[in-house]
């Protein structure tokens, strides 16, 4: 199944269309408000303003499987991501990111992507999903994945054709 199949709703529980973001390259990110990570929100949506010209698209899901530390409504992590850190790229609903209740597109994800020694789990907050343009997982960052790392992972998925 494509992650382009698969439903996923707005921090205001709209349906949101993943099968319009085909040919896009894609970072689906599991977010948190009171992380020691946060302040990444800032530099995903500076990678978000500096590409997305290019066909990218950041997707943050808000979760709280980790340290409890996104207590919020999905409404109110984007008001909290809109006013501290400047965020326009989307923010989608609240979600679980793995055991029985983890949603399917992070199942599929975590497939294509598995982690250290092919461990499926997510391990904290801000880990993040490269998609390609065709849909296919392309690389799997932890949560200190960021920075130059990153941009020229986005950078080189932009680039193929």
């Amino acid at each position: 199944m494509s992650i382009y199949e698969q439903d996923c709703y707005t921090h205001q529980g709209q349906p949101f269309n993943l099968r319009a973001l085909r040919g896009q390259v894609l970072l689906v990110v599991n977010v948190a408000s009171q992380c020691g990570f946060t302040p990444q929100l800032k530099e995903l949506e500076s990678l978000y303003q500096r590409y997305r010209d290019r066909g990218f698209t950041v997707l943050g899901f808000p979760c709280n499987q980790f340290g409890r530390q996104s207590p919020e409504s999905a409404e109110a992590f984007c008001t909290f991501g809109e006013q501290q850190f400047g965020v326009s790229f989307p923010l989608m609903e609240k979600v679980n990111v793995n055991g029985g209740n983890a949603h399917p597109l992070f199942t599929l994800l975590k497939q294509g992507a598995p982690g250290v020694l092919g461990t499926r789990a997510i391990k904290w907050n801000f880990t993040k999903f490269l998609v390609a343009r065709d849909g296919q997982v392309l690389a799997r960052f932890g949560p200190r994945d960021h920075g130059p790392r990153l941009r020229l992972a986005v950078e080189a998925a932009l680039d193929k054709a």
